[in-house]
């Protein structure tokens, strides 16, 4: 069976769901730069060993991520999955796990990488925003991507109704990706994603 190791900052809502969609891996450790995040209770609550890498306690950015290598090498993981992990990740680390680091971004990238994506989707305009799964590249936001979601905007959305929306599809769509990546279905050729699956529609749009 295919090891992974979770990296979260925070609540660990994707967590939850990939445990909760009963992908076929074993989560071998939870690792937090946080030691308050509350995603590490949901781990110890599913059997699942945490550990906290905290960079705020290192001189340096290559310090901290030397560290957190370190305790991700230690679980040997098949693939490493980015759960609201919010750290910015030097080049040396992400090709360090080249191909095996996955990441799911609030937007439908290539559109507003980076943060505060709800806010910036309802001042453009768009009526269309989601999701995007993607393998994580030095280039912050622009990896291959594996899958998005799509939902409405609609009249009246704010940032949290909007927000609340995206993040049931990410729900959806992050467990999907991972049993991709596990069930060897995913082929990466001229930075494009290849899903050899009878199911990869990969823009699921939700109707309104």
């Amino acid at each position: 069976m295919k090891k992974l190791v979770v990296l979260i900052s925070g609540r660990g809502s994707n967590l939850d769901a990939i445990v909760r969609a009963g992908v076929p891996a074993k989560i071998v450790a939870v690792i937090s730069n946080r030691a308050d995040a509350a995603g590490l209770k949901l781990g110890e609550q599913a059997g699942i060993p945490t550990e906290v890498v905290d960079d705020r306690e290192f001189p340096s950015r290559e310090a901290f991520e030397a560290e957190l290598a370190d305790a991700i090498d230690r679980h040997s993981p098949d693939l490493i999955v980015l759960a609201g992990f919010m750290r910015v990740l030097g080049a040396d680390v992400v090709r360090r796990y080249s191909g095996r680091m996955i990441n799911i971004h609030p937007s439908l990238l290539p559109a507003f990488p980076g943060l505060h994506t709800h806010r910036r989707a309802l001042q453009e305009g768009v009526k269309l925003h989601g999701c995007t799964v993607h393998f994580v590249t030095p280039q912050v936001d622009h990896g291959p991507i594996i899958v998005q979601a799509a939902v409405p905007v609609r009249a009246g959305d704010t940032e949290a109704t909007l927000a609340a929306r995206v993040l049931q599809q990410e729900h959806r769509v992050y467990p999907l990706a991972i049993r991709w990546f596990v069930e060897g279905r995913l082929v990466v050729e001229n930075g494009l994603v290849r899903v050899n699956a009878p199911e990869a529609n990969q823009s699921i749009l939700v109707e309104e």
